[in-house]
């Protein structure tokens, strides 16, 4: 790879010192924007200069791309994807497979309005699902000048999740985004995500001076979207940004290891429970529920790791018709042995 392709490729989020995946007479290009069948891919012809173009997606692709995924382009055609090193996905409206929502992520920005309080649930389900992407997340709290006591929600959302960075910011008055700007530089992909209303576009709007529509968030909190397709943007700091359309549901479908990231306190306490499958509802010597009766564990934090436990045990049976099926003949087994005779 020449060095001119390698600062070319910088400028999409390639970072230098990763393997080419390209070969022969393929070129190297990253999709920005998948349109149904087709998917506009920024790519590089020469070794320098860009091209933006739109590619019918073949019938034997490897692989149906999605934003962000690298791809490689030979004669005319987008011949095939990249191996995906982070993906970030939730379960599939279909209820049965696993919607990948983009790939390619370097660091996850977990965006949350603090202008009506922080919700601690919102952010603890999108912490799970940025450690499940295997990209590295970061705490965004936005519309800072409209809250009254931003530095509360600070120390709240590192409580919420602990290990993960915080930044407070405010695209109004311009606070934080200096340093945030500085952590989307060359070789960096970043995307963000949280719910409509929580500032994202806004956020987008005044990093790079654009002029993406935004809509008013009602008195509840709730936004409407105003970003409708996935889409990756080449910013002036040198790196991209993925942005997505705001969450309406935040199903999880992700694996013990980033929920026990999320509730790093959690994992640390249950190191010193009597049993090693200690589910902690009730069993004898669970180190947590004594730390919730201490007081030195939030009983409200618990509570949301219980109902995560239950909710990723659901879309599991849900992915396992055996096992949803067993579920059904208990609790139909369990309504049998209840009911009163006549």
């Amino acid at each position: 790879m020449t060095q001119s392709l390698t600062r070319a490729l910088a400028t999409l989020g390639w970072k230098e010192g990763d393997p080419g995946f390209w070969t022969g007479g393929e070129r190297p290009g990253r999709v920005s924007i998948m349109h149904g069948s087709a998917a506009e891919v920024i790519w590089f012809p020469g070794d320098e200069e860009a091209e933006t173009t739109v590619f019918e997606l073949r019938r034997d692709l490897n692989l149906r791309p999605v934003a962000g995924d690298w791809v490689a382009i030979e004669d005319g055609d987008l011949t095939r994807v990249a191996e995906r090193r982070t993906t970030l996905k939730r379960p599939d409206p279909n209820g049965k497979d696993v919607q990948v929502m983009a790939a390619g992520i370097d660091t996850v920005l977990i965006v949350l309005p603090v202008d009506l309080g922080l919700n601690p649930k919102n952010l603890e389900r999108l912490a799970i699902m940025a450690w499940d992407s295997g990209a590295d997340p970061l705490v965004v709290l936005t519309k800072a000048d409209a809250a009254e006591s931003p530095e509360e929600a600070v120390a709240e959302a590192e409580a919420a999740a602990p290990g993960v960075p915080v930044l407070l910011t405010s695209s109004a008055d311009g606070r934080g985004l200096d340093e945030l700007r500085a952590r989307m530089g060359a070789g960096t992909t970043t995307t963000m995500l949280g719910a409509s209303g929580a500032g994202k576009t806004s956020l987008l709007n005044a990093l790079e001076g654009h002029t993406e529509a935004v809509a008013h968030v009602s008195r509840d909190g709730q936004g409407r979207h105003t970003t409708t397709t996935r889409k990756l943007y080449r910013l002036a700091s040198g790196g991209v940004l993925l942005d997505l359309p705001g969450i309406r549901s935040l199903d999880l479908l992700v694996d013990d290891e980033a929920l026990g990231e999320t509730f790093a306190d959690i994992t640390a306490l249950a190191a010193s429970c009597r049993f090693a499958d200690c589910s902690h509802e009730g069993d004898q010597g669970c180190a947590v529920e004594a730390a919730v009766a201490a007081g030195t564990l939030p009983e409200r934090r618990l509570a949301s790791w219980r109902a995560i436990r239950r909710e990723m045990a659901y879309q599991a049976r849900r992915n396992d018709p055996a096992a949803m099926a067993a579920e059904r003949q208990k609790w139909k087994q369990l309504s049998k042995s209840t009911r009163k005779p006549r």
